[in-house]
């Protein structure tokens, strides 16, 4: 009885085992997947720059069209409805929030420019105008522990650069 009980207890610590790590690898591949959305979503939303402004000489980036770009690119990319949830046959199994997003032009600093964002742990210099965004979705769970995972936190930047000569 005591060899079936020292099996049983194995068995039990193994599946949990197994279960964690496929946990982590569903984390790890919804993040990647997440991750090359945002950056796609902040390249296109960067690429609105006012035309104008530019045959000035000025990157200006247009805050309605680029918000749109943007929330629209991470809608296609993601798999996303209008209002940020997942539609049939999408990779994501919960809701998006986009819970920051900033355009940084030449209206708004000169560059070279410390970016500094404490609050989600953001820190770049940047060389040029740049759409930054943090977006959100709850940390995928196979195990129910009593320790929520904290939800998973994805932050892109995207800035133009000059061409160094």
């Amino acid at each position: 009885m005591d060899f079936i009980i020292k099996v049983a207890f194995a068995l039990i610590i193994f599946i949990m085992t197994w279960l964690f790590q496929e946990q982590n690898q569903q984390w790890d591949l919804q993040r990647n997947f997440m991750k090359g959305a945002v950056n796609s979503a902040v390249h296109d939303a960067a690429l609105e720059i006012d035309d104008i402004e530019k045959s000035k000489g000025r990157l200006i980036i247009q805050d309605a069209i680029a918000w749109s770009t943007f929330t629209k690119s991470l809608q296609d990319n993601l798999g996303l409805d209008a209002s940020l949830n997942p539609r049939a046959g999408s990779h994501m199994r919960h809701p998006v929030k986009i819970i920051y997003y900033e355009k940084i032009d030449e209206d708004d600093v000169s560059f070279p420019y410390l970016y500094d964002n404490p609050t989600y742990k953001i820190s770049k210099y940047l060389s040029g105008p740049a759409i930054v965004a943090v977006i959100e979705t709850p940390h995928p769970v196979m195990i129910n522990r009593p320790v929520v995972p904290e939800p998973m936190r994805i932050p892109a930047i995207y800035e133009y650069k000059p061409n160094k000569i």
